[in-house]
């Protein structure tokens, strides 16, 4: 079990924050090549999936927080912070999106648009920091566990 749970959380997290980097560092720059201003039409739904998978990944997380007692506070103040960030970026989602233009994707007004665009890339770089920190501190505890259960001798029958 320990196995399984161990590899839903990596999995998890690769999806959700894997995703994130990916998405942040090669589609937003090659759809604007592309696309130009139409960029805005994609990410919109992007970030609805998103932010779902990061809703799903946050329950084997704190499995496995919960299952390990190794770096468990440290570990619930990452799960704690990325948890708290997903309404926030759904709230400013809905801003963002209610300031752009379906039809043309355009920014229909600026002064609602472009701080809180800034405030969701912000607040989605805390989350992928506290994820981070997260890979951290669970392959520290999972170590500290396995080396702790490899000094107890085990019980022969």
């Amino acid at each position: 079990m320990t196995i399984l749970r161990r590899f839903l959380v990596l999995v998890v997290l690769l999806f959700w924050q894997g995703g994130f980097f990916f998405y942040a560092a090669v589609v937003v720059p090659v759809g604007r090549a592309a696309l130009g201003g139409d960029q805005s039409i994609v990410t919109r739904q992007v970030t609805v999936y998103l932010n779902l998978a990061g809703a799903v990944a946050l329950l084997p997380l704190a499995w496995d927080i919960w299952s390990s007692p190794a770096r468990r506070n440290t570990r619930w103040f990452c799960w704690l912070g990325m948890a708290a960030t997903l309404p926030v970026l759904i709230w400013l989602r809905d801003r963002i999106n209610a300031a752009i233009d379906p039809e043309s994707a355009s920014v229909l007004d600026s002064r609602v648009f472009y701080p809180n665009h800034r405030g969701y890339l912000w607040i989605s770089t805390v989350q992928w920091a506290l994820a981070m920190y997260f890979v951290l501190a669970s392959v520290k505890a999972w170590s500290l566990v396995d080396a702790k259960a490899k000094a107890i001798p085990e019980e022969r029958y």
